[in-house]
């Protein structure tokens, strides 16, 4: 249960090009400070449905720097990384966070990393990086984009070690990614102010996209992820996260944003071969109570 709604972020994720496309031209750090609200309010209605008291957010500073400085780290530097580098590029060294999160699982308690789980991240960041190269029309790194580059790294790793990390801290219940929500938006807003001009959506559309970004991919997203990671098949999750480009590009396709490819049909069975060999356990598990 908790690897499936895990999961379900990865899917909400897929939603986030397509919903960027429709917003309009809201600079980066505003559609933080807009998206991260509403993804704060949807934790405070699920707080008071659950009649959870306010006395969750209690908890060690250790947590609010794990939990803001993860949300609002890896957002900052992935903004920061797309100024200073090529989109394509700087999109799949990010994306190389899943492999982190499967190999670093290895030092967690109970775990153990096996064969399937590497190769699998290993396929799946292939598939991944087909996906990156056609929507960019290739890739080609350049040493004059080095720091961008070292940015989008720094991004690899801020998320890698958030989702990790907190596995450690499983017992902060996923009720308190409503105080990281909050504090991500505001920290936002200032960097907004100081780095960007503001510009806001000029039609309902525009902002019908920003309020199902607050809603799911910047919302919803974080507090099933949370749990997933902390309850769930972190190294399943881990692997299967490379369906999140897939999935995206795919929705892109749907809605006329994108064009079909072979390439996209190399990547879709490279990432479906990298998530089944992760899953081994899985099935083995569901084979013997069969």
């Amino acid at each position: 249960m908790a690897t499936a709604l895990g999961f379900s972020a990865i899917l909400m994720w897929a939603l986030l090009a397509l919903l960027t496309a429709r917003s309009g031209a809201v600079p980066p750090l505003q559609m933080n400070a807009l998206c991260f609200a509403i993804g704060t309010l949807v934790g405070l209605v699920a707080l008071r449905v659950r009649r959870v008291p306010l006395s969750v957010f209690r908890q060690p500073p250790s947590v609010w720097l794990l939990g803001v400085g993860g949300l609002f780290g890896y957002h900052a530097v992935y903004f920061a990384a797309l100024r200073n580098a090529p989109a394509a590029e700087a999109s799949l060294i990010a994306y190389l966070w899943p492999l982190l999160i499967v190999l670093g699982s290895a030092m967690l308690p109970g775990e153990r990393l096996r064969w399937f789980h590497l190769v699998g991240a290993l396929f799946g960041l292939s598939g991944a990086g087909l996906i990156i190269a056609g929507r960019g029309g290739g890739l080609s790194f350049e040493g004059s984009h080095g720091f961008g580059y070292m940015l989008a790294g720094c991004c690899a790793l801020i998320w890698a070690g958030y989702s990790l990390l907190s596995r450690r801290a499983r017992d902060v219940p996923s009720d308190v990614v409503t105080g990281f929500c909050a504090g991500t938006a505001l920290l936002s807003l200032p960097a907004h102010w100081m780095f960007e001009t503001t510009v806001w959506p000029t039609t309902p559309g525009e902002w019908l996209a920003i309020l199902a970004l607050g809603l799911l991919p910047v919302g919803a997203a974080f507090y099933v992820w949370d749990y997933g990671v902390k309850r769930g098949d972190i190294q399943l999750l881990g692997a299967a996260s490379y369906a999140a480009p897939l999935l995206s590009t795919l929705v892109l396709i749907l809605f006329g944003e994108a064009s079909p490819s072979w390439t996209l049909a190399l990547a879709a069975t490279l990432i479906t071969l990298g998530a089944v060999l992760a899953a081994l356990p899985m099935f083995s598990r569901l084979l013997a109570r069969a």
